[in-house]
């Protein structure tokens, strides 16, 4: 499996939530006999919920505190956010979601100066914690820390820390614990410096089967090519194809190259083209929660095998120019995968 800048590319595990949905979703109101939230548009429901907060606060309590700073949190507007984390966390520090979301904010710098030693002790009482308060929190902390260590942010890089807090945050595979600490060491273990692809195929199977969009695109690949398991074509197919109507463009990516190989030529270039149209990396990393380095590969595939259909008039009209153009995004994609590619087709493998 291809290598990304994995140190780069890991991202916070998100707050935990005892229900789904935004804050707002969830919100419980006074009761409302005349229907007048119905009436409120978003923007007007959203300061309904702030003007609440702020007089819950006001009257001492110091729940709403948290509730305010994830609103605004929620609003992207960090500056609030992280003002109203520390204000809860300043009322005694038992406000674990408060302390796990100024956290984070710390790490990533967001609404102010980053400070990756205070991110990691507040993350780490967190982790550490006994308290049932924080018992939701605990695998999803667990996965931070090990961030932490993994990219050296806030005490000395250790991939061996790393790898002891993935392994208690992915719970052998509990479907309740940290699913992204059990896709994170999936990667760990698929590095040349950690590389154990037994591990690896455990651990994103592990994933796949807890809805890891991200290791089901992996799976798919590892099937393929025989990576810590035999190879097995039907399986690969499988995972490929639903990781990719899930939305994993790498898993896109190496769907077309399937294609390709087996002379599937139509379904090549349309599959190619939806991939080749796309081009924000780094949105589709946030909208999928899959890594920026496997997005941009999954973009130079889908671009290299366009500008080759479009070359060769594969399953559709022969268009030279605009191969070029294909061919030329491919490399901007990722000049590796895009170097590979050609190194392939000059030697007549595809």
């Amino acid at each position: 499996m291809e290598q990304v800048n994995l140190e780069k590319d890991l991202s916070a595990e998100k707050l935990p939530r005892t229900r789904e949905g935004t804050l707002i979703e969830n919100f419980e109101f006074e009761e409302d006999p005349e229907n007048v939230l119905e009436q409120l548009s978003d923007d007007e429901l959203a300061e309904r919920v702030e003007t609440i907060l702020k007089e819950r606060i006001q009257d001492g309590n110091k729940e709403a505190i948290f509730q305010l700073g994830q609103l605004y949190f929620e609003q992207e507007n960090y500056d609030k956010a992280r003002e109203q984390f520390q204000s809860a966390v300043d009322c005694g520090g038992r406000d674990y979601q408060a302390k796990y979301q100024l956290s984070v904010m710390l790490y990533d710098g967001l609404g102010g100066p980053q400070d990756c030693k205070k991110a990691l002790e507040y993350m780490l009482d967190v982790a550490n914690s006994k308290s049932i308060l924080s018992k939701h929190l605990i695998h999803a902390a667990q996965y931070n820390v090990g961030r932490a260590y993994f990219q050296g942010y806030g005490v000395r890089q250790s991939d061996e820390e790393a790898e002891r807090w993935w392994v208690l945050a992915s719970d052998d595979g509990n479907p309740n614990a940290s699913v992204k600490a059990q896709t994170a060491l999936g990667f760990f273990y698929s590095r040349p410096d950690t590389l154990d692809l037994k591990k690896a195929f455990f651990f994103h199977s592990e994933a796949c089967g807890n809805c890891s969009l991200e290791s089901q695109g992996a799976l798919g690949v590892m099937y393929q090519n025989g990576l810590g398991c035999k190879k097995n074509p039907d399986a690969a197919c499988e995972c490929l194809r639903e990781a990719a109507n899930r939305g994993n463009v790498y898993a896109m990516g190496n769907l077309v190259a399937y294609y390709y190989k087996l002379k599937l030529f139509t379904k090549t270039a349309d599959l190619a083209a939806r991939v080749a149209m796309l081009d924000d990396v780094e949105q589709i990393a946030r909208e999928t929660e899959c890594l920026p380095g496997y997005v941009a590969k999954g973009l130079a595939l889908g671009c290299f095998f366009y500008a080759r259909c479009l070359h060769l008039g594969h399953g559709v009209k022969i268009n030279k120019e605009q191969a070029k153009t294909y061919y030329s995004k491919s490399y901007g994609f990722d000049a590796d995968t895009c170097a590979h590619l050609q190194n392939v087709t000059q030697h007549g493998e595809i």
